[in-house]
């Protein structure tokens, strides 16, 4: 586990040094969600309706954005060998870069989704149910999107793969995210749509990194 903590303090170093990519992410979660009012028009109503839907995607295809960077430096510079090699399994290097991947991406995202919604008219009453979906949508995303650099590492144009292979595989996950919401709004309980967001989450991190660690495997023969 110290080896485990030393890749992540790492990682976590790197980030911040290239804190630009963190600003990018968050910049054009709130860009990207804002331009949905000039789309729609101004009405407020229909905006409220939608508003919770939209900052899903956003945060789904913010969470892309730096994704096919997970483990392309470390390939690129041939610490990726050393690692392969060190006594840390492969299982615990890729997870260590999905938790880096979510500090860096998913945790700032869910500071900035109030933005999002007060942009989009969200009712004040839908924001905690709203911000407890993201927090367990988003680590959902990190562990699919590590899967999908894993097996994507070295292609051409990977980042464009990337987002083929794992797009169709966010859907399920923002449909619970967003039904949550929906059962909120309707005043129903959420407690259905998060036990099963619960439920994929601890899923995913028990087989996605064995599933990345069989696809740097296969990559370093």
């Amino acid at each position: 586990m110290n080896a485990f903590f030393a890749l992540l303090r790492r990682d976590l170093r790197l980030g911040f040094r290239q804190g630009i990519d963190a600003l990018v992410v968050v910049l054009f979660f709130l860009a990207a969600g804002a331009l949905f009012p000039f789309a729609l028009g101004p009405e407020p109503q229909l905006l409220a309706r939608i508003a919770a839907g939209i900052v899903m995607a956003m945060a789904a295809l913010a969470s892309l954005l730096s994704l096919d960077r997970l483990f392309a430096g470390d390939l690129e510079d041939g610490s990726l060998d050393g690692l392969a090699l060190s006594p840390l399994s492969l299982e615990l290097v890729g997870l260590a870069k999905v938790v880096s991947h979510w500090l860096m991406t998913g945790l700032p995202l869910l500071v900035a989704a109030p933005l999002l919604g007060l942009l989009l008219n969200l009712p004040a009453s839908l924001y905690p149910i709203l911000l407890l979906a993201l927090l367990a949508v988003t680590p959902a995303l990190s562990l699919l999107g590590g899967l999908g650099a894993a097996l994507t590492l070295g292609a051409r144009r990977g980042g464009l793969l990337l987002a083929f292979v794992i797009l169709p595989l966010f859907i399920p996950i923002l449909i619970l995210g967003m039904g949550a919401v929906s059962a909120v709004a309707q005043g129903e309980s959420p407690l259905s749509a998060l036990q099963l967001l619960l439920a994929l989450d601890l899923a995913f991190l028990a087989l996605v990194p064995w599933a990345m660690a069989m696809a740097l495997r296969q990559l370093l023969r």
